[in-house]
């Protein structure tokens, strides 16, 4: 039974322990919740550990008459009961705006816990990773004409350039990590493809810790706006030039080892992200909320199991693939 999975009760157990973000500073209008957010982050690690990427497949799991399902949603609910339908599915279509707020509280405990720049300089590294949408590619010209020749096609997902896939239809997960032993998350945001990095990565960088005192990135993030908002935060930026030219000054060496630490620390924490969680391929999921809800929720199941391993007194990232796939 999933259950009886050690590993998976504990990291499901572990969502009570993690801090949360301050409350917003106006209440949303309705009546006020029932069930917190925090019991639908446990569904959410559900969801990911198990592979179930839609609502109503994981409502059907829980909703079984049966031993193990009841074990479940005693797990997950006080008492063992399970929201009405309706409810859960709008709980869980709301999640993913809350879950950016998460994973920034979550990664500023993890650097209290791990400590990451007691023996390194305190910098970060911001990159972003392309996904691609599931089903067809929504080609410009139909796009343009405002036709969908294909049912399968995620209209909301858009196209953007690599220079390592050329071009891709789908999404964009923007990542701020730390330069460190271990590479902790500190913020996350997942946007259509066709936003520019420099732009979505403003609010993100109010997101990082004050200790944070370079910020790393490539040629995409060296704009004025970036670097008057590090500046004002009283940080580095450390982006490459546009400009291919050989360079020949005195710091073209120390720049060099810097852009080598951002490239390893991104490159495989990106590699490693979609190992994990097989996201190497088209994502399973269709839609703006429903493909955020995968992949920062897969951020957060990440962070939470870094939260597990220090508690085991492992403090770094090595072998986490081989923790999640056995929990």
């Amino acid at each position: 039974m999933c259950t009886r999975n050690r590993l998976f009760a504990q990291l499901i157990r572990l969502v009570d322990l993690i801090p949360e973000p301050p409350p917003p500073s106006k209440r949303r209008r309705g009546r006020p919740l029932v069930y917190p957010d925090r019991l639908f982050l446990k569904v959410l690690v559900f969801m990911i550990l198990r592979r179930l990427y839609r609502v109503h497949e994981v409502f059907s799991v829980l909703s079984r008459q049966d031993a193990e399902a009841a074990e479940l949603r005693t797990l997950f609910f006080p008492q063992g009961k399970l929201p009405a339908r309706r409810t859960f599915e709008r709980r869980l279509k709301r999640l993913p705006q809350t879950l950016p707020a998460q994973i920034t509280c979550l990664g500023h405990h993890l650097v209290q816990l791990y400590r990451p720049w007691d023996r390194s300089a305190r910098a970060v590294a911001a990159d972003s990773t392309a996904l691609r949408a599931r089903g067809a590619p929504w080609h410009m010209k139909s796009r343009l004409r405002g036709e969908v020749p294909n049912t399968s096609i995620d209209t909301e997902a858009h196209w953007t350039r690599s220079g390592w896939h050329g071009w891709v239809y789908g999404w964009k997960l923007h990542l701020i990590v730390t330069v460190a032993s271990v590479w902790i998350p500190l913020s996350a945001r997942l946007r259509p493809a066709n936003e520019a990095d420099n732009v979505v990565v403003l609010p993100m960088l109010e997101d990082l810790p004050d200790e944070v005192r370079f910020v790393m990135g490539d040629s995409h993030y060296n704009t004025v706006p970036v670097r008057l908002a590090c500046e004002t935060a009283g940080r580095t930026l450390v982006a490459s030039s546009r400009n291919k030219c050989p360079r020949t000054d005195d710091g073209v060496s120390v720049r060099r080892l810097l852009h080598s630490l951002r490239h390893h620390t991104i490159e495989n924490f990106n590699s490693l992200y979609k190992n994990i969680f097989d996201l190497r391929r088209p994502v399973p999921t269709k839609g703006l909320a429903n493909t955020q809800r995968l992949t920062l929720g897969a951020v957060f199941v990440y962070q939470l199991a870094l939260f597990a391993r220090f508690h085991e007194g492992k403090f770094s990232q090595d072998g986490i693939k081989a923790f999640l796939r056995s929990a």
